[in-house]
């Protein structure tokens, strides 16, 4: 199946006080119509800088994409005029924000946002959008939904309102859907909610995902494929159970000992990885996790390493100069 998005070599920096910092630094990975593409790592990492480059929505200044391409049936989404993009955004590619307290406008009410898209990108009149809005609603789970959209956001409850805010990001049956840890502000109750939501609509919709959280335990059940993020840089990538059953870094063997599993010990302690991630001033030249892995070799600080197949297999790829399995380097 062809790529439905592929993205190759993104590199993108901010203008501080105290330099330029490289918030992403070659990223690359591709996306395949209906599949869902978890990218996971800790705060900082560049998870959401990568997707809101390519989709052109860093401030500028202070920030900047100084490099790559983000190829979306045959176009560079990096290379288009703001008029393009915005034909894109919102109807063939839908983002779902972080915070579903501050991503709507106080202001307006809830059918008003919801059926905004509508107009701007498919021309639909006011009455045929706010039909359409009422009908996503009820489709997320919003009781009462024609009666609600003439609520303002204050008036719904924070889950109520992350189901308005993927309501409005489907209402033009976009292919790709990202949603920006969108349950990152929720209890784990409505969590899972959510979750369930999210995986009933892709069946039913058939749209791609990328679903970005610092929470493995979110993307076992998601997701198809997983991409693992640090120092702004991709340090594995795997099928799902692939990866959690058998990881070939050390970062992602920290991030999965931090878990709770309930197939083990009550007396087993949660690991942490000690150290913090690293201030990227400076482009890494050396491995960035080095300084907080306990199987680092002096190859570790003298190169970077590149994405590379393990163990024969192309679809799982790491960057790592040894095997955590064995603490030897790798052929």
């Amino acid at each position: 199946m062809a790529d439905l998005l592929k993205v190759q070599g993104l590199e993108t920096q901010f203008q501080t006080r105290e330099g330029i910092v490289h918030a992403v630094n070659g990223v690359s990975f591709h996306l395949k119509e209906g599949e869902t593409l978890g990218i996971v790592g800790e705060s900082g990492c560049g998870k959401s800088v990568t997707v809101m480059s390519m989709l052109r929505l860093i401030p500028s200044p202070p920030g900047e994409v100084v490099a790559g391409q983000a190829i979306y049936q045959g176009k560079d989404l990096l290379k288009m005029t703001n008029d393009e993009i915005r034909h894109i955004r919102g109807s063939q590619i839908s983002m779902v924000f972080q915070d579903p307290m501050t991503s709507f406008n106080p202001v307006l009410t809830i059918g008003r946002q919801v059926a905004e898209p509508l107009e701007i990108h498919n021309g639909a009149n006011r009455q045929q959008s706010a039909e359409r809005a009422a009908e996503m609603l009820e489709m997320v789970g919003i009781p009462k939904a024609k009666d609600r959209l003439n609520d303002y956001p204050h008036q719904f409850s924070g889950g109520m309102r992350q189901r308005v805010m993927i309501a409005m990001s489907l209402i033009c049956t976009p292919q790709v859907l990202i949603a920006d840890e969108p349950t990152t502000a929720l209890d784990v109750t409505i969590q899972a909610q959510i979750v369930e939501l999210v995986k009933r609509l892709r069946d039913e919709l058939g749209m791609a995902i990328i679903w970005i959280t610092h929470d493995l335990g979110i993307i076992a059940g998601l997701a198809d494929r997983v991409m693992v993020m640090y120092a702004g840089l991709v340090i594995e990538e795997a099928q799902v159970k692939e990866l959690y059953s058998d990881p070939e870094h050390p970062y992602t063997l920290g991030l999965l000992d931090s878990l709770p599993r309930v197939d083990e010990s009550r007396e087993r302690r949660l690991a942490s990885i000690d150290g913090l991630p690293p201030v990227l001033l400076e482009k890494p030249n050396f491995c960035p996790f080095a300084p907080r892995c306990k199987y680092a070799i002096d190859h570790c600080w003298n190169e970077n390493p590149v994405l590379r197949p393990v163990n024969g297999n192309s679809e799982h790829r790491a960057a790592c100069w040894v095997d955590p399995k064995t603490g030897r380097e790798r052929a």
